[in-house]
């Protein structure tokens, strides 16, 4: 792989990627059964140099934030690494979310160029708010011939003659703006350096390296700080080869590791435990006879890899199953959320390790993960090379808040010093998350000291975020919490939203008020809906701006009120 202690930006290094390893294939894009394209480096190369070249003409200046809203594809990468060539800001954003939100966002970061996809583009247009953008130039993919594109110009056609130049940046300098949570409630836009994806890059690639060769699956949208890291930037400076489907159906992805024969592959924990499911479904299937002989073959790996794994004795006695998997595969890298331990084991019996794995947007990507030496069910894994952990005001149990010092660690939340300084704390990263460090260097998670659920998904749901979908609700006022903020209890999973209403003097909660708020949840999608309810017989403590204080609130509702209190929606 390349040193990448030698560049101070990512577009540099990304530029001497594409040259050190011209014919070696770098993109794989297919959609169902069909290939639909299929780049090396030096196509890669010839395909981003005329669209950097275009936004360079476009006054593309060294710093400007230029968002991307798509699906995984090529044109994804092509034009992150086009704007990084041209010393641009990236701005990822997740294509799910709403126009009202991606115009929100849109502002916040201040993008002057975007690349987006027609659908989502022609959403857009159609909010109430699309005209009061300041985006100078839009790039919009895969439109139609007779689209109207109401101001923006055809990806495929912005293109200009002439070689692009490399505009240099300095480690320190922002390289993409992340955003953490959703917009309900206070956008927060983690801003990333050079210096962090180097640094990152580097200690990933030490314990899992890459090489000429390697076949990545990319599953994970390429906004998601996993995948652009490990589907994107750690490939690249390796030689390796990412593969994106146009599709995530499990019939489809299932055909994709024998066709593609991966190497590696990331998945959110609800992803792998329906993989388990299939495949248990699939042993309890087998014949008498077939099931012993399999069940034997699982016994003789689990003995011979207890405290390693050995992949090629793996495939020697469990042939079938990693055959199924493409017969080359190395690992599953998992994290972001909660997973059962005995899904991780499961597919470690099989032969097939799964590195588990603990980050947050704001340490770039990941802190901790098992470099399975040896391979541990119940924890997180050890800090990367370069990170340091502390375990913050320890109980009698040696439970704290875990923090973080690294490399890594984001520069700032944009335009908002105040969270900023909440967060980072001479220099240490404050998680919010709770959890022990062993004396072997392994973290294990035990809770959250935060205000914020991770779903099984991996998705980061802020309470503050639902908060919108209750406006005008008729009580004096409410909000949001995470039960386990309010009633923390040592473990993950089962995390559950609450709704806390203070009625107005008199008021009684009748069965209209509730049928509002059942109504009102069941539009929301179905990881962000509040699980429950708490009558509170106090005015919010509030500051002076009127902001609620959710700390003190939190503390009281925990301290008067038992969890028991919470009542079914």
């Amino acid at each position: 792989m390349l040193d990448l202690d030698r560049y101070t930006s990512l577009g540099a290094a990304l530029s001497d990627a594409l040259d050190r390893w011209p014919n070696e294939t770098c993109l794989i894009e297919a959609d169902r059964e069909r290939e639909r394209t299929r780049l090396t480096y030096s196509d890669f190369k010839q395909m981003a140099a005329p669209l950097a070249r275009a936004l360079q003409d476009a006054e593309l200046r060294s710093g400007d934030r230029a968002a991307i809203i798509m699906t995984n594809q090529s044109k994804w990468l092509i034009s992150a690494y086009a704007i990084l060539q041209s010393g641009g800001v990236l701005v990822p954003l997740d294509y799910k979310l709403t126009a009202g939100e991606h115009l929100q966002l849109l502002a916040h970061s201040r993008t002057k160029f975007m690349v987006i996809e027609y659908h989502l583009w022609r959403a857009i247009t159609q909010d109430p708010e699309f005209n009061n953008h300041k985006i100078k130039i839009v790039l919009v993919t895969e439109a139609p011939p007779s689209a109207e594109l109401r101001g923006g110009y055809r990806w495929e056609e912005f293109r200009r003659k002439g070689d692009p130049s490399l505009i240099s940046r300095k480690r320190q300098d922002a390289a993409c703006i992340v955003y953490s949570s959703g917009t309900g409630g206070r956008p927060k836009g983690c801003v990333l350096t050079h210096e962090n994806y180097l640094e990152q890059c580097k200690s990933l690639t030490a314990w899992y390296p890459f090489w000429p060769g390697v076949r990545y699956l990319s599953i994970l949208p390429t906004n998601h700080a996993i995948d652009f890291m490990v589907g994107f930037i750690g490939p690249f400076v390796c030689g390796a080869c990412v593969v994106h489907l146009r599709t995530l159906r499990p019939e489809f992805v299932r055909d994709a590791f024998v066709r593609y024969r991966i190497t590696y592959v990331s998945l959110v924990p609800m992803v792998l435990k329906n993989l388990e499911h299939g495949l248990r479904s699939n042993f309890d299937a087998l014949p008498g006879i077939k099931r012993w002989v399999l069940n034997l073959m699982i016994s003789i790996n689990k003995a011979l890899t207890r405290k390693r794994p050995n992949v090629e004795l793996s495939r020697k006695l469990l042939g079938q199953v990693h055959t199924a998997f493409g017969g080359q595969l190395l690992a599953m890298f998992t994290g972001g959320a909660f997973i059962d331990p005995q899904t991780l084991r499961f597919f470690y019996e099989l032969g097939i390790p799964v590195a588990n794995g603990y980050g947050l947007t704001e340490a770039c990507t990941v802190l901790t993960l098992n470099d399975l030496k040896p391979f541990r069910a119940d924890t997180v894994g050890k800090p990367l090379p370069g990170v340091e952990l502390r375990i913050l005001n320890p109980d009698a149990d040696a439970v704290g808040e875990v923090a973080a010092h690294s490399k890594t660690i984001m520069s700032h939340y944009l335009d908002d010093p105040e969270l900023t300084t909440e967060t980072i704390v001479d220099g240490w990263l404050l998680t919010g998350d709770l959890g022990r460090l062993e004396a072997n260097g392994h973290l294990q998670l035990l809770g959250r000291k935060k205000n914020m659920i991770v779903t099984e998904g991996g998705k980061n749901i802020y309470p503050e975020d639902i908060e919108s979908a209750f406006d005008g609700l008729a009580v004096k006022e409410y909000c949001v919490f995470a039960a386990n903020y309010v009633w923390p209890k040592k473990e993950l999973g089962g995390e559950m939203l609450v709704l806390v209403l203070r009625l107005e003097q008199n008021q009684e909660f009748a069965d209209s008020l509730k049928n509002e708020i059942v109504s009102r949840n069941r539009r929301l999608p179905d990881f962000k809906r509040v699980t429950g309810y708490v009558i509170w017989d106090k005015d919010f403590l509030r500051t002076a701006s009127l902001k609620i204080k959710r700390n003190d609130l939190a503390h009281e509702l925990g301290s008067s009120l038992e969890r028991s209190a919470v009542k079914e929606l």
